[in-house]
């Protein structure tokens, strides 16, 4: 692999670190045109597996043949339950604020009260264990009672489908959306925002909750995993203004208006990607197959179309394509989940899987088993103008 030398300028500063290695990623990548793998594969290839089969992937960097992946399967069923203990002090939470709030608190609690300052012991644990934490969170804030009574054998998002007490669920057309919803957000490489911070705060050798619990922080903001509630309410404002007969000159003017206003324009647009947003794409798919008359579905739909052909004529637009939370909203809510508050919960379900396997290679393997140094980048001294 040849070294990237790069030459510090002043237009490289407070940009957020755009664009500067700073290490190794070894569960997933994002191409600009392909679009995000996970060890080597396509998640369009693997949006249909079984949640197991991928989160082996990512764990072990190769599938597994069904026999070793039946045994992780069994290992992390008997690693799954969580304490009577910690899902009672997750019960004693406040329920005001945003649901991440507490997601973010009950992992600290559970690190507390179940860690075992291992990383690699952690990590197959917090898998094992996020989807009752994830259940109890959103039962507790969303006043829906105590979370049904884990059963890990009939599988992950199975499971914590049957864990949530949604109200007039269908829960077997819920568990599906669930488990692609949980496939495609596992992992988006090593410099994502909360990946980093949760690989930043492990780098002081913090335990893997307290790091995923700052992670988590860094997924709650409408910058970052946010979004897909925020996507979702604006698919809703354009439904409500225009009607589900909305036609693609409406929505194009719509859009300009917006931009003309200096409004935001939810969903479009990524820091790596040049192309939609394959996860998109089979979000899209999903939604038309199986909900096509729904009026959230006709109204994202023209959005995806419409969208790019007004961004485009922004030179400075470098991605005017749909991402992924422009839909994940809406299969979400057709399926049966009209709750948008929960969708970063949903998010940080998935997406710890993937930071805490990139937390276990750069505290147990990276350098030789060295570990990564401490995250300490430099800052220069600027007085400010006056």
């Amino acid at each position: 692999m040849s070294d990237i030398l790069l030459e510090i300028t002043k237009e490289h500063l407070e940009t957020g670190l755009r664009g500067y290695p700073v290490g190794y990623c070894v569960t997933s990548t994002v191409d600009p045109f392909k679009g995000l793998s996970y060890a080597g594969k396509s998640v369009a290839e693997l949006a249909f597996w079984r949640p197991e089969d991928v989160i082996y992937l990512l764990y072990f960097g190769k599938p597994g043949s069904p026999e070793q992946v039946r045994h992780f399967s069994q290992d992390l069923q008997r690693r799954s339950k969580v304490s009577p203990e910690t899902i009672k002090h997750i019960r004693m939470l406040p329920r005001q604020g945003h649901p991440m709030k507490l997601f973010c608190a009950a992992l600290l609690i559970c690190g507390m009260l179940e860690g075992k300052n291992d990383y690699r012991e952690d990590c197959l644990n917090l898998i094992a264990k996020i989807p009752e934490i994830a259940a109890t969170v959103i039962n507790h804030h969303a006043g829906w009672g105590p979370t049904n009574a884990s059963r890990p054998e009939i599988g992950y998002m199975e499971n914590f489908t049957q864990m949530l007490n949604v109200p007039n669920a269908n829960k077997e057309a819920l568990a599906e959306a669930f488990k692609v919803f949980n496939v495609l957000h596992y992992d988006h490489g090593g410099g994502n925002l909360s990946t980093f911070v949760g690989k930043a705060v492990a780098s002081s050798l913090e335990d893997i909750y307290g790091s995923m619990s700052a992670a988590m922080a860094a997924l709650a903001g409408p910058r970052h995993g946010k979004a897909n509630q925020d996507c979702l309410e604006f698919v809703q404002e354009v439904l409500d203004k225009l009607g589900e007969n909305a036609t693609p000159q409406q929505v194009e003017a719509l859009i300009r208006q917006r931009l003309d206003n200096k409004e935001l324009v939810f969903g479009f647009g990524h820091a790596v990607l040049r192309v939609e947003d394959p996860r998109a794409t089979i979000f899209y798919q999903i939604c038309a197959q199986k909900h096509s008359s729904h009026p959230l579905v006709k109204i994202a739909s023209l959005l995806r179309s419409e969208g790019p052909k007004v961004l485009k004529e922004n030179p400075k637009i470098s991605d005017p394509f749909p991402n992924v939370d422009a839909v994940s909203g809406v299969a979400l809510t057709v399926a049966g989940f009209p709750y948008p508050e929960y969708f970063t919960v949903l998010f940080g379900l998935s997406r710890s899987v993937g930071i805490g396997i990139q937390i276990v290679y750069e505290r147990c393997e990276a350098r030789g088993g060295k570990g990564t140094p401490i995250v300490r980048p430099k800052y220069l001294y600027a007085p400010r103008s006056s």
